[in-house]
């Protein structure tokens, strides 16, 4: 069976769950904790860096979250994929892919950053630089995502599995405008997608460690 190393609360072994949920693929879940030192000297062995997620293939790591999704499609063939065949169509998800893992996922981890470096007294200045640059990609979002579906059209693949995450702790730290209909109502179908809604079930333990403060919603 694959193995998943990564942490329940963590925005990018989300991304590999919704992955592995919807590909129907069965995987073990090593949790990374203070509880579980043994995963995490596992995780060390395959990995050295120690940074997750990884997925490990009978004596095979495989390292970062995107090139996990990738190499699913490639070697569990009977399940359905993420990453488009025909080769534009890929291409624009992977595109968006990683427009949600830089432009969302990213400022808003460095609004996180920096309540992790001094919570009492985190710089203002670098969390209004990352919350602008979420004012502006999510105006670009939404008027790039249509009135229904999903993020590259009909079928959900690679870009969704991103977005989910990215979306559902970026409008923690800074809310989406509510004139940005289209992107809001996208985030509410991810949050209602069934791969999705038990990622956040599995993190909602864990809440309270969200160093700005987790809202009272979602």
């Amino acid at each position: 069976m694959l193995q998943l190393y990564g942490h329940p609360f963590s925005s990018y072994t989300w991304k590999v769950q919704i992955a592995l949920l919807e590909k129907d693929i069965p995987y073990a879940f090593r949790v990374l904790d203070a509880e579980h030192a043994d995963n995490v000297d596992a995780l060390r062995g395959h990995w050295p860096p120690g940074k997750f997620p990884v997925l490990v293939d009978g004596d095979r790591p495989v390292i970062e979250s995107s090139i996990i999704i990738e190499y699913l499609d490639l070697h569990c063939p009977g399940s359905r994929r993420l990453v488009p065949e025909a080769p534009e169509a890929a291409l624009a998800a992977r595109f968006l892919d990683r427009v949600f893992d830089n432009h969302v996922m990213g400022p808003m981890q460095a609004v996180v950053g920096e309540y992790l470096v001094d919570a009492q007294a985190p710089d203002r200045s670098r969390i209004d630089r990352a919350c602008a640059a979420l004012d502006t990609i999510y105006a670009w979002l939404d008027e790039k995502l249509g009135d229904g579906g999903w993020a590259c059209g009909a079928d959900f693949t690679i870009a969704d599995c991103a977005a989910a995450p990215a979306l559902f702790y970026a409008d923690w730290v800074r809310p989406i405008d509510p004139v940005h209909v289209r992107l809001k109502a996208y985030r509410a179908r991810l949050l209602a997608r069934p791969s999705v809604a038990r990622c956040v079930e599995g993190a909602r333990p864990y809440r309270a460690f969200f160093p700005p403060g987790a809202p009272d919603r979602d």
